[in-house]
């Protein structure tokens, strides 16, 4: 495969690790066409034969923000894209090979799914993680319904999701949604010295391995899926769910009424 796979994503191969970075600064916003880009890259890379596994990074200031609202549809159409956009984010977690995300800065809301979709999630005490969801008056997505449970535990997951409170770097490995703590500015390679680790182990092991671990993962996260964009539809038309964008992107504290 070339080293571009989009305007949008850089994949390079490092001996039998690759790595695809976001190139979408300085908040690496997604939309559709970009999943489906990693989703493809990671796809062709776990049949070539020589990849064993791969880091995912961002260029610029920030993991990934999300989806960002000021340019996406309204009401109905929103929710149609929003559809044809998780059916791209399903196909991260049918993927053979390891992922280990390289989060600098911060991964929120749809970022943070983007990151829980890796194997392992490399950080500093400067990265923020942030499912938030209730701020912006809506339903989580990006299947984080099945992944935050399963990583940082139920009880954790209620807390995060329903307060949509900022977890820094430190907080975020005592809890297990960063997997190691590094150096700012060293993420990139120390999730590149991770990866090679891995790729260093007999393939075929590590498959079986994560396929054992990862049991019912992708069916989890499918089903999720589909209670999130349906809620996220139904929430989308709300009072609530409009002050909290409108917010937002103002950059002020929304005022909810419960409509």
């Amino acid at each position: 495969m070339t080293d571009t796979a989009s305007p949008d994503l850089n994949v390079r191969r490092d001996g039998a690790v690759a790595v695809l970075e976001i190139d979408r600064p300085p908040a690496n916003y997604f939309d559709r066409a970009l999943i489906a880009a990693i989703a493809d890259a990671l796809g062709e890379l776990e049949s070539d034969g020589r990849t064993r596994a791969a880091v995912l990074c961002s260029s610029g200031k920030h993991f990934c923000a999300g989806a960002n609202f000021a340019t996406t549809a309204d009401g109905g159409d929103r929710a149609i894209e929003s559809r044809r956009l998780y059916d791209e984010a399903l196909r991260l977690f049918h993927v053979q090979i390891p992922v280990v995300a390289a989060v600098q800065g911060a991964a929120v809301g749809g970022g943070l799914g983007l990151a829980c979709a890796a194997d392992f999630r490399v950080a500093t005490p400067d990265s923020v993680f942030q499912a938030n969801f209730a701020r912006l008056g809506f339903h989580q997505g990006f299947g984080l319904s099945a992944t935050l449970p399963r990583i940082v535990g139920p009880q954790r997951a209620l807390d995060l999701l329903s307060t949509a409170r900022r977890v820094r770097g430190e907080e975020a490995a005592a809890i297990g949604l960063a997997d190691r703590i590094v150096p700012t500015g060293t993420e990139r390679a120390a999730a590149l010295t991770w990866a090679a680790e891995i790729a260093a182990c007999a393939p075929l092991a590590v498959r079986s391995i994560r396929e054992t671990l990862r049991s019912g993962l992708a069916d989890a996260v499918g089903q999720a899926l589909e209670r999130e964009v349906a809620e996220q539809a139904r929430l989308w038309e709300t009072e609530d769910s409009r002050e909290g964008i409108a917010a937002s992107l103002e950059r002020r504290e929304p005022r909810f009424v419960g409509r």
